[in-house]
């Protein structure tokens, strides 16, 4: 199985940036394809972001496209989202996942999980 811990969440302002790491330890990390959720206050956990095992494969929700950016260091067993013009609406806790399912991936399939890391977005 693999280990994942997020770091890099915080407060900033609307407008502003971060930039949320996933460590993975345990096995293979590029065994796995990876994605990013999040979870706001009173809301059921959506899906942010994924790619796939060789970071080929892309996948962003609608609400995040052309603002967040995901990206995977194999070598360095990293997960990498940028989040640029951020918004109050983006405020939730991060998780970073990963699933052994090649092709495409429901949140079903996601089976390692993070504890998530907090973003707030201030207005």
């Amino acid at each position: 199985q693999v280990q994942l811990v997020e770091s890099g969440g915080g407060l900033v302002q609307a407008g502003g940036s971060l930039r949320l790491q996933c460590a993975a330890s345990g096995r293979t990390f590029s065994r796995y394809a990876m994605g990013w959720f999040r979870q706001a206050p009173g809301k059921e956990r959506e899906f942010v972001a994924a790619v796939n095992r060789i970071g080929l494969s892309i996948y962003y929700a609608d609400s995040v496209k052309g603002r967040f950016t995901i990206s995977r260091n194999n070598a360095a067993h990293t997960l990498s989202l940028q989040m640029n013009s951020l918004k109050p609406e983006d405020t939730a806790v991060y998780y970073c996942a990963a699933s052994s399912v090649v092709g495409i991936v429901a949140e079903k399939d996601y089976k390692y999980w993070g504890q998530g890391t907090p973003v707030t977005v201030s207005s």
